[in-house]
């Protein structure tokens, strides 16, 4: 049993069981990278949801479940709500020793070159955060402690000596707060959809950037009076936003710039599914900054954990926006040159029946 957990976790391609209703019933380290989203959202999901097949593969897969053999597809396009499709590979085989189980791996292309040296990297990454909960209250509670001591220390040193207890109060504040990003990445709370008016949460994100780290920024509105109620989790999306006007703000540095924020209806925006069918995401929110654009060797990993083009960033922002967003079964995509990128989000819209729309 150990033997076969150990395998499962080592696979270098994400993997999927899928049950005889075509519902995950598990899926892999790997997988769980894939489509940026953590397992305990994606089991019970149906795999023609989570998974968006640029084939019309349900048949033939059916057929490899009631006969019994294995499907190779080779060159398809592959995509999720978090990321932009890929050309794959896809193999389908049957569980043996289990009715109705299939396994489906799904092999990038592009991917394949590097998957070896990458899956390492994205198995302790997956580790990390599945610990994240359990150490987050044994560091935290330490460091309080030393936080603590070196202020009443400097009570009593010399301004000379002050230098090295600020420094322990500084140092301790920036671990606790890579803690708290660890911690919230690895939450796993799903989002609690209600509607949501996206204008509400655009301007509390304005108006709490300009208070704080994008003081130095201007920051602009074109929006789209018109514009229906989306289907989501208000706090999950206004940390997205938050995030992502963070990271303009950052990347501008001191000298400040401009972030300008546009919000419009696109009717025919759709996350496709293999069967024809999509669900309708109509509602667009572009954030746009004037900064220096994504650096040219991270623009293909953005969304992954722990990759980042900040001396010192932790990785964990764009990988925290695209999680929220792949749970909301939206899309997120960006485009980058120096002097405008353009982070754009599309999202479903609340129709009179309170159920996100299908097409």
């Amino acid at each position: 049993m150990k033997d076969s957990i150990a395998l499962w976790a080592s696979l270098p391609v994400p993997a999927f069981l899928i049950d005889a209703w075509d519902k995950i019933a598990d899926v892999n380290a790997a997988g769980e990278g894939f489509l940026n989203t953590s397992r305990k959202a994606l089991v019970g999901l149906p795999v023609w949801d989570a998974l968006a097949i640029d084939a019309p593969i349900e048949v033939a897969f059916a057929r490899a479940r009631v006969q019994g053999t294995p499907l190779f597809v080779n060159d398809i396009d592959v995509g999720s709500g978090s990321r932009a499709p890929l050309q794959c590979g896809v193999q389908i085989a049957p569980l043996h020793g289990q009715e109705g189980v299939m396994l489906l791996m799904v092999t990038p292309r592009e991917l394949a070159g590097r998957m070896t040296q990458t899956h390492s990297a994205k198995s302790a990454a997956a580790s990390a955060i599945g610990m994240a909960e359990m150490l987050a209250h044994e560091i935290k509670n330490p460091l309080a402690g030393i936080t603590g001591a070196a202020q009443l220390l400097s009570m009593n040193l010399s301004s000379d000596d002050l230098e090295l207890t600020e420094l322990i109060v500084s140092e301790s504040r920036r671990i606790v707060k890579l803690l708290d990003q660890v911690e919230q990445f690895g939450n796993l709370t799903g989002p609690a959809f209600k509607p949501v008016n996206l204008h509400d949460v655009l301007d509390r994100a304005r108006r709490s950037a300009l208070l704080g780290f994008g003081a130095r920024m201007t920051i602009t509105e074109n929006y789209d009076p018109s514009l229906p109620l989306a289907w989501g989790d208000a706090d999950q999306l206004l940390q997205v936003v938050l995030n992502l006007l963070k990271n303009a703000s950052e990347a501008a540095g001191s000298k400040g710039g401009n972030i300008s924020i546009r919000t419009f209806y696109e009717h025919s925006f759709r996350l496709r599914r293999s069967d024809g069918t999509g669900k309708l995401l109509p509602l667009q929110i572009e954030i746009c900054d004037d900064g220096p654009g994504l650096p040219e060797k991270i623009k293909d990993d953005i969304f992954d954990p722990f990759v980042s083009g900040r001396e010192n960033g932790t990785g964990l922002g764009l990988a925290l926006v695209s999680k929220i967003i792949s749970e909301h079964n939206g899309w997120i995509s960006v485009s980058s040159v120096p002097g405008r990128t353009v982070f754009r989000l599309s999202l479903s819209r609340v129709p009179r029946d309170g159920k996100p729309q299908e097409s």
